[in-house]
């Protein structure tokens, strides 16, 4: 049975998505897909298409690349959501240039405390390569750690999944 919010972090392609959905299907409850990406070429395309096909029938998808609280608060008890991903999450407002991530991450907080289904949010582990080379980067990789902290820190559970392998690091699965 899942936590109410359940965080799984991983690298680039280390089987995090798979691992949550896994956990929403084994949730029996009713499944939501909360997308953040935005497909503006023919390479994310086919990532979103693989994730379809891998995803399979069964979930409610929404696309919310930024304002994900209005999908959260629509939420009810008998619904489990995988929200995927606050990293492309974090790029899509680093990107538009909105200015206030502080408000932002504080909003996305806030939904997730305030919805009703469990939550799975899926989160790229940014901090354990290189240092970036361009400033951009650099901000995002500090930005992302700040926002994997928060989120680690009001999850119920936090799995890190590494080469296809869950690591619970709180709570239980």
């Amino acid at each position: 049975m899942p936590s109410k919010v359940t965080f799984i972090l991983g690298g680039a392609a280390s089987g995090k998505s798979a691992f949550a959905e896994e956990i929403c299907v084994k949730s029996g409850k009713d499944r939501v897909y909360l997308a953040t990406s935005q497909v503006f070429d023919r390479e994310m395309r086919a990532k979103v298409d693989r994730h379809l096909q891998q995803r399979g029938e069964g979930w409610t998808t929404h696309e919310a690349p930024m304002d994900v609280a209005p999908v959260l608060d629509s939420l009810g008890g008998d619904q489990i959501c995988l929200l995927d991903c606050a990293t492309m999450w974090l790029s899509n407002h680093m990107l538009a240039e909105d200015g206030d991530l502080v408000s932002a991450q504080r909003d996305l907080l806030d939904a997730l405390a305030r919805c009703a289904a469990d939550v799975v949010v899926v989160s790229n582990e940014t901090g354990q390569g290189i240092v970036p080379e361009n400033a951009l980067a650099r901000r995002f990789r500090e930005a992302q750690g700040r926002l994997n902290i928060e989120l680690a820190k009001v999850a119920d559970t936090v799995v890190q999944v590494t080469v296809g392998l869950p690591h619970v690091l709180k709570g239980a699965l």
